[in-house]
């Protein structure tokens, strides 16, 4: 049995920046496709932020993140990183990490984080 496990999230001001870690033990996280979902307060689904290939030649944005938000991974680390600048109080939620085989932003993804909460106000 493998776990996820998130870390960096936070209270930050608008504008600000956080990067979140996702950290798999139990398994080797390089040939899956990661990712990360955000469920916001008092909403029971979780939308797609990013997701990245394996090798990383694979890269996908929900649009409300593109330019904003930066996916990464460290396979040598077993670690997947999501670097969150000029954050907006409508970020504010859990964020979870996901690993599955096929790179797209719904909730088909079979392994799951616990979450980690990030909270973006004055």
């Amino acid at each position: 049995q493998w776990q996820l496990v998130e870390s960096g999230g936070g209270l930050v001001q608008p504008g600000g920046s956080l990067r979140l870690s996702c950290t798999a033990s139990g398994r080797t996280l390089e040939s899956y496709v990661v990712g990360w979902f955000h469920q916001a307060p008092g909403k029971q689904e979780r939308e797609g932020v990013s997701c990245m290939s394996g090798d990383g030649g694979i890269v996908r944005y929900t649009p409300s993140v593109k330019g904003r938000f930066t996916i990464s991974r460290d396979n040598a680390k077993n670690t997947v990183y999501l670097e969150m600048n000029s954050l907006k109080p409508e970020d504010t939620g859990v964020y979870y990490c996901v690993a599955g085989r096929v790179c797209v932003l719904d909730s088909g993804y079979d392994d799951w984080g616990r979450g980690t909460q990030v909270t973006v106000s004055s």
